[in-house]
């Protein structure tokens, strides 16, 4: 018998503790594609953990996976010494609890104590719980942004960034030794709460990751007194609770929650791809931010590390603002505030990843500030802190991001953290609401001193089990035969991120083109979704030439991915 078909029948003959899958195991009986897509494969630990659908089998996100994967990253744990403690926390996903209940059940089988969130929290109240109780690992339960059927699993290593090439290895291959129905080590979770194994998070360890992201506050008292006026969605996520708290605690009263998208619901009824890079997540807070005429609109992703924003305009209208242009408002709010307030570090440092925006590079330079760029993934950005750290001066970091909306203002986490940036945009937008500007003046003064910069990604989709393969071809076919010419613009010069001899970054499937007249085209393989991603920079006179430009060039690139 085929081996996918012997793994479903033993499945099906299992009795497993969750009747759902086992009805959906029934309902695809005798159906050869729905059993191979469900057991053909498994679902892949690396350095993202785990993602996927909901449902049965080793291609889904179901507890005997968690199980499995809790194992190996157990049995890895056991060989670090140290303390022999994970934290856990967990988003608004279907399963969510569930699945960090289920981690919890497995460690404390492995005597491994276990430190979990009492409620849902996001990714940086993990990374921060890893860090403060001196874990040896953290485990995040969450999909990021993915639609609702899917879930995940996200490791973070003792650093609280997210794990390690070496460590995932090394956990996969415990996994892969660990039989998904029977190997894992199982423990009641109250009889792990009262052999003192499990326990709750404290106070302590809450209070103080608020304390951290309000000390990086740029001008504080700022939002007391500006009186700005804020709509907010967490996009049935986990951002509500220290999102407004952390508003709350700096002085922003005036703040109207999307009802629809309050609160935690991993079903997203209103928005099927939770994502604030997209419009028709912020579809519901844009209608309330024009009927209340508010001075922004912000929202945050279900797992609260990523956030975006629209900004008001002069003429009243609402503009949605790319992750790029976040970023470098950022970064140039607290150069600025930092000189202004004398708080800029000596010799400070802001890091980005090589996906981002080269008016960062430009922005930075202006202020004297070193700006580091680093592979796609907020775990370089935490590897820079981490350097820093080690070398005595992690007072130098004062900013990093990556474009997909991801931002982090201090070492106290190493993850990508929606707290805080919210915290810093509403400031920022209080700041300029204060002195008579916007976000929007802002951001044309900046274009307006540093050139009309336009940043735009596409993205190819490959869906099924030969979208990698078909992905991978296309990547080998782009290295074999280079483009000369991509859009009528010829290729000055191509960087090959899987040669680290000449990057200085380690390898990555990641390859850049220079054109002539200074545009920019990279290409990326997503790493947690079938999907090639192209990036394109644009330098123009104005925004219409900018895009003109950048269109071009999309047109030019359509064959390759056909």
């Amino acid at each position: 018998m085929i081996m996918y078909l012997e793994d479903y029948k033993r499945w099906l003959e299992a009795d497993l503790e969750d009747s759902a899958l086992t009805e959906e195991l029934r309902s695809i009986n005798g159906n050869d594609e729905e059993i191979k897509d469900r057991f053909a494969v498994a679902l892949k630990f690396g350095t993202a953990g785990l993602r996927g659908v909901l449902g049965a089998g080793s291609n889904r996100m179901n507890i005997y996976v968690v199980r499995q994967a809790t194992q190996g990253l157990a049995n890895w744990v056991k060989t670090q010494g140290g303390k022999q403690l994970v934290a856990i926390s967990y988003d608004s996903r279907i399963n969510s609890d569930v699945f960090a209940k289920t981690a919890a059940c497995v460690l404390a089988a492995n005597g491994i104590q276990v430190r979990i969130y009492d409620a849902l929290m996001p990714v940086p109240a993990l990374s921060f719980a890893t860090r403060f109780y001196g874990a040896n690992a953290g485990i995040m339960v969450t999909a990021s942004h993915n639609p609702a059927k899917y879930n995940g699993y996200k490791a973070y290593g003792p650093d609280g960034c997210q794990m390690t090439d070496e460590a995932a290895d090394i956990v996969y291959a415990e996994i892969q030794k660990t039989d998904i129905l029977t190997g894992a080590k199982m423990m009641g979770f109250e009889e792990g709460m009262k052999a003192g194994l499990i326990a709750y998070v404290g106070d302590d360890c809450k209070e103080a990751l608020y304390d951290a992201i309000k000390a990086r506050s740029v001008r504080p008292g700022i939002c007391k007194t500006a009186g700005l006026k804020l709509v907010y969605s967490p996009l049935n996520g986990s951002g509500l609770v220290p999102v407004m708290r952390i508003l709350k605690d700096i002085g922003i009263t005036d703040i109207t929650i999307v009802p629809e998208q309050q609160y935690p619901d991993g079903n997203f009824p209103t928005c099927p791809y939770p994502n604030p890079e997209i419009f028709e997540a912020l579809r519901l807070g844009l209608e309330l931010a024009e009927k209340s005429g508010a001075d922004l609109m912000l929202a945050t992703d279900p797992d609260a590390d990523r956030v975006g924003i629209a900004m008001k305009c002069p003429d009243g209208s609402y503009e949605l603002v790319s992750g790029n242009e976040v970023g470098v408002l950022l970064l140039d709010y607290i150069c600025a505030g930092r000189k202004e307030t004398g708080t800029m570090p000596d010799r400070a440092v802001a890091v980005k990843s090589i996906v981002s925006t080269p008016l960062a590079d430009a922005v930075a330079a202006h202020y004297g500030v070193e700006l580091r760029s680093v592979l796609t993934g907020f775990k370089w950005i935490g590897d820079q802190i981490a350097r820093l750290e080690a070398a005595g001066e992690v007072d130098r970091f004062i900013f990093g991001f990556e474009e997909s909306y991801g931002y982090l203002a201090g070492p106290y986490v190493r993850d990508k953290d929606a707290i805080i940036g919210s915290m810093l945009i509403c400031e920022m937008a209080a700041y300029y609401r204060s002195i008579g500007s916007s976000l929007k003046q802002r951001m044309e003064e900046i274009y307006d001193q540093y050139g009309r910069y336009l940043n735009k990604v596409d993205s190819f989709e490959f869906p099924g089990l030969s979208g990698m393969d078909k992905m991978a071809g296309i990547m080998e076919g782009l290295r074999k035969d280079p483009p000369k010419e991509i859009g009528g613009c010829p290729v000055v010069k191509v960087t090959d991120f899987k040669k680290p001899e000449e990057t200085g970054l380690p390898a990555a499937n990641v390859l850049i083109y220079k054109l002539e007249g200074g545009a920019e085209v990279i290409v990326r393989p997503s790493g947690t979704e079938p999907k090639i991603k192209t990036y394109f920079t644009t330098l123009g006179k104005d925004l219409a030439e900018a895009q003109a430009q950048k269109d071009k060039l999309a047109e030019g690139l359509k064959p390759i991915f056909s």
